[in-house]
């Protein structure tokens, strides 16, 4: 199944004429808005806003069609960077609205905060955001540097990962292939799979030390420039989060990686093994060795979906049946896999990397799971329909639990088994391998420039202390850090996954356990975005998301999960 992306445009000369549409509002807005906010009455302001907001949604649309075509196309680079351009030109002239609100008096924009309905946050965050705003003039000039700056580094970064191939028995594999080939029952595949990764990654170490150098360089000046006291900062002002609460998740998962540890030994015992290496963490255990096309996938995840709530089930059957959805490798698409939120006026995109795993289907669930909140949050606007990413995991995080106790009910003790082990090692994946990478970026955004056996001998020491004794981490494994697109793309993303690992536990738990009028106010959770602070969200279903006592229940939450693995271990 591949997208259908006529719901967006049926042309690129379509989306051309919304762009010049754009354009020429964007310089009637600048023409009658500039430095005239402070004398705007409320009415005045808010048909401002509005303006603002539908240029913005009709750029976005525009960039989303062209992205989508270049995730799905690696080659079509040019297209990419052209239309970044021609965007970037537009915001230009937009450019002024949110640094002239930032200066307003304080009575003013007060005034103007109280009147702006579901864009009220997003006022209040331009507000407290006002001290890291520079002039108009230098705010251009770093849009304008942006373009050959972290962004052309980013594109340089997908280009590159998208074109190394990865030779194995005899073919050349995409990266996706081969790291499916880590989760197969055969251990010399596994390790071949390793060696192939490790040999097409080798050839480009010098690029990718490069790359990320000029990443850190250009995350640091743009820190200096806006007056952030930390690197992580800006990350944590986006996401509505705390240093202090972002400390407290971290120090609380590095104190109780044990649980990492206790696991992988029982699961080197179960396999036979002497030594678990770095490429048998994803073996399967015996049970649920089968591929599952992708038709088989679809239908456990509606289904799990439907007995939740009928809304998840009619907007995850909505995206299969319009074809949101592009879901097979294929030459030149970038890896990984993503829901794309488009603009309220359409729907979001959900792109796979399916090869008939069973970790596939929780990935479909996961992307579904994105899709449905991004659907949902559209009540919210344009500029509420993207969530702090503490809390944009909520749903697709959620919906993995979902597809996990539904499988659960039709399990024998060896498909038991085997489904306990998957889904641990997916927490371990999302929660302690995600601390793990902040660990990691802690580290090098302290130092210069690294070369790249400084970054793998950092990576190395960071991981080691997750996996303690019971995996045994190889050369091979040093280099693995440079496919890691988060450190390129989004400095200080990782953590965020964490949070909403260890958020969503408690909120399952919650769902399990009772609680009244839970998928009600789930729901409506859902459909706020990103217009209600996290904090207050949480605070709905009588949750603190500042108290360290939160982390550890979720911690502990993980504890009884591997307490009933191991039950099921040791079952006669």
């Amino acid at each position: 199944m591949n997208w259908n992306l006529n719901d967006l445009f049926n042309s690129i000369e379509e989306a051309d004429i919304l762009l010049q549409e754009a354009q020429k509002e964007a310089e009637w807005f600048y023409e009658n808005y500039k430095n005239k906010l402070e004398s705007l009455n409320v009415y005045q302001f808010l048909e401002a806003l509005n303006s603002y907001i539908d240029i913005n949604e009709k750029i976005s649309r525009v960039m989303t069609y062209i992205y989508l075509q270049f995730a799905t196309d690696t080659t079509k680079g040019n297209l990419l960077s052209k239309y970044e351009t021609l965007s970037t030109e537009i915001e230009e002239k937009l450019i002024f609205f949110e640094l002239e609100f930032a200066k307003l008096d304080n009575q003013k924009q007060l005034q103007f905060i109280e009147h702006a309905g579901v864009n009220r946050l997003y006022l209040e965050t331009l507000k407290k955001e006002s001290k890291h705003k520079l002039s108009e003039n230098e705010e251009i000039i770093l849009m304008k540097k942006d373009l050959t700056s972290s962004s052309a580094f980013s594109r340089l970064f997908d280009e590159t990962i998208s074109d190394i191939k990865f030779y194995f028995d005899g073919e050349y594999l995409s990266e996706e292939e081969i790291l499916s080939k880590l989760h197969s029952s055969n251990r010399d595949i596994r390790k071949k799979a390793q060696i192939s990764l490790t040999n097409g990654l080798k050839t480009k170490q010098k690029l990718f030390a490069f790359i990320y150098n000029q990443i850190k360089k250009d995350w640091k000046i743009e820190c200096e420039l806006r007056h952030y006291k930390t690197p992580e900062e800006p990350r944590h002002i986006s996401n509505k989060a705390s240093q202090k609460s972002v400390d407290a998740l971290i120090n609380v998962t590095n104190s109780n990686t044990d649980i990492v540890e206790e696991y992988y030994n029982i699961k080197k015992e179960i396999l036979g093994y002497d030594k678990l290496y770095d490429y048998d963490r994803y073996a399967p255990l015996k049970g649920i060795d089968k591929e599952i096309p992708f038709d088989e996938a679809k239908e456990m995840v509606l289904n799990c979906f439907k007995n939740f709530s009928l809304t998840f089930y009619e907007i995850a059957k909505k995206a299969f049946d319009e074809r949101w959805i592009d879901v097979y490798p294929k030459e030149n698409k970038r890896g990984g896999a993503f829901s794309h939120g488009a603009t309220p006026k359409t729907h979001p995109y959900v792109m796979l990397n399916y090869t008939n795993q069973i970790r596939d289907v929780f990935t479909l669930a996961h992307e579904l799971g994105h899709a449905i909140h991004q659907y949902l949050a559209r009540d919210a606007g344009y500029l509420n329909q993207h969530t702090p990413l503490t809390t944009a995991e909520t749903a697709s995080i959620f919906a993995e639990m979902l597809l996990f106790e539904d499988m659960k009910k039709r399990l024998n003790k060896d498909e038991l088994l085997s489904l306990y082990a998957s889904k641990l090692e997916d927490i371990f994946a999302t929660l302690f391998r995600q601390i793990v990478f902040t660990n990691f970026e802690r580290r090098v955004h302290s130092l210069d420039e690294l070369s790249d056996e400084e970054f793998s001998n950092i990576w190395q020491e960071e991981n080691q202390k997750m996996f303690g004794n019971s995996v045994v981490l190889t050369n091979n494994y040093k280099l693995w850090w440079s496919y890691i697109p988060h450190f390129i793309h989004s400095p200080f993303y990782c953590y965020s996954y964490s949070y909403a690992q260890l958020l969503v536990i408690s909120l399952y738990n919650l769902y399990k356990n009772g609680y009244e009028n839970f998928e009600e106010k789930y729901i409506e959770f859902l459909r706020s975005g990103g217009s209600i602070e996290p904090k207050l969200q949480i605070q709905a279903f009588g949750k603190d998301i500042e108290n360290e006592e939160f982390w550890l229940e979720g911690i502990q939450t993980i504890r009884n999960m591997l307490n009933e693995f191991k039950s099921y271990v040791n079952e006669d």
